[in-house]
């Protein structure tokens, strides 16, 4: 996906430039010589949605988009989760974390209007039983990008009956859930959704108003639903951060209609930017391409630990791309980018921050939404040439099982990379007042 500089960006870049002139005294704490470790009570996870994975994929949105020829690579199985499910779930435990984050995807439980597939539920039944088995909290995420084809020919999100089908859906799939008090997160970076279903046909460009308020309604209404069924569950929409102009972006879209509805904050954070790479932040049909600014993670937490002060952040996406797993041009290893972030992590933590829970994207490489050459995954899979889908891990793999074991980077870990002293990711504050390390 293909994003041009925005003049939403450039407004944003200009205000910080302003402001930056006659910036305060810093007012960030001073950069402690020793972080402490998150706690034993800290969520380590991994991500992986239900489309993107699991292969054997049944009549979609995103089958037709890809039936269409509207995607680089065909889907085939993916990384075929669906079949390796157990295998794959062993690799989690194996690094120590003890959250899995899944999707119930709504195509393969209700294949037809008012039918839903028992086969379908109780594929998820016998994954969650693994998950549970394997000693991980299950986190369910009831929408990531993908809706039957049946709903399709109704209009998808185009159609004003579409909340209705959709929670019809998603309380049988809380009905069967509920009991294992899992996370949930309802609809997955609803502006990304929004963009991506515009982009390719799912709705016409004056349809995003809409589907905006089509998306707060069920998440609204769901998350209502949910609390009726598992009381004390924690309940979010996550959002795709995005630097420079998250408020813009995301504030008035959407969080501004769900706050009153959201228990935990949770937080994608994957590219930062500054003044001198905000251009190449607009890449993503290249996203091995896009600066990577590891503190930027700090700033996404504080951007909403102010606005929500007290309630609980997690992370619920994070990770670093290749190109077809070959070695980045700027030299950052996985490892490292996952240590700098982790680091970052404890920094916000220590400073007050009530960060809960974070979430590696993805435990391996996957279908990145029309395309195999973004490599995300700490096993690394190579759908087009390796018919067996071995996992092979990356070097982050020990990394991630030494920072669960620790609940963090060792005391007196330093970033392999200094922070930005004008990082755009909370635009004026992280100019104005940067984050430091110490010497």
């Amino acid at each position: 996906m293909r994003l041009r500089l925005s003049s939403l960006c450039l407004a944003a870049l200009a205000a910080v430039t302003t402001f930056a002139q006659g910036a305060p005294a810093a007012a960030q704490p001073e950069p402690p010589a020793r972080v402490a470790p998150l706690g034993e009570d800290f969520l380590w996870g991994v991500a992986a949605s239900g489309f993107q994975s699991e292969g054997h994929a049944p009549d979609s949105n995103w089958t037709r988009y890809i039936a269409a020829g509207k995607t680089d690579d065909q889907y085939q199985s993916s990384v075929d989760f669906f079949s390796r499910y157990r295998s794959d779930i062993q690799l989690a435990a194996q690094l120590g974390v003890r959250v899995y984050r899944i999707g119930i995807e709504w195509a393969r439980v209700q294949p037809q209007p008012g039918v839903w597939d028992e086969n379908g539920l109780r594929f998820y039944d016998n994954v969650i039983a693994a998950i549970t088995a394997a000693g991980m909290r299950p986190m369910l995420t009831l929408d990531h990008w993908v809706y039957p084809g049946w709903e399709v020919d109704r209009g998808g999100w185009n159609n004003p009956g579409i909340v209705d089908d959709w929670l019809a859906n998603a309380r049988k799939v809380v009905d069967r859930y509920a009991a294992v008090d899992p996370l949930w997160v309802t609809f997955n970076e609803p502006t990304m959704y929004v963009l991506n279903e515009t982009r390719h046909g799912g709705i016409p460009p004056l349809a995003a108003p809409a589907m905006f308020d089509r998306i707060a309604r069920a998440h609204n209404s769901i998350y209502d639903y949910i609390h009726h069924t598992q009381p004390g569950a924690m309940v979010t929409s996550n959002v795709a951060y995005i630097p420079a102009a998250e408020d813009a972006v995301n504030g008035s879209t959407i969080i501004s209609r769900i706050a009153a509805a959201l228990d935990y904050i949770g937080i994608d954070y994957y590219y930062g930017t500054s003044p001198d790479t905000l251009a190449g932040m607009t890449n993503f049909t290249e996203l091995w391409k896009n600066p990577l600014q590891p503190e930027g993670i700090y700033y996404a937490l504080q951007h909403y630990a102010r606005l929500f002060p007290g309630k609980p952040l997690y992370i619920v996406e994070n990770g670093m791309p290749t190109e077809n797993g070959l070695p980045r041009a700027d030299g950052y290893t996985r490892a490292d980018d996952l240590n700098d972030t982790v680091y970052w992590l404890q920094r916000a933590k220590a400073d007050g921050m009530n960060l809960i829970g974070y979430n590696y994207w993805s435990l391996t490489d996957n279908y990145e939404w029309g395309s195999y050459t973004p490599r995300f995954g700490l096993y690394t899979v190579d759908v087009r040439t390796d018919p067996t889908l071995t996992r092979r891990p990356t070097d982050a793999v020990p990394a991630y099982t030494a920072i669960t074991r620790d609940n963090g980077v060792t005391p007196d870990y330093r970033p392999t990379r200094a922070p930005k002293s004008c990082s755009l990711v909370d635009a004026v504050a992280s100019c104005t007042d940067p984050v430091t390390v110490p010497r």
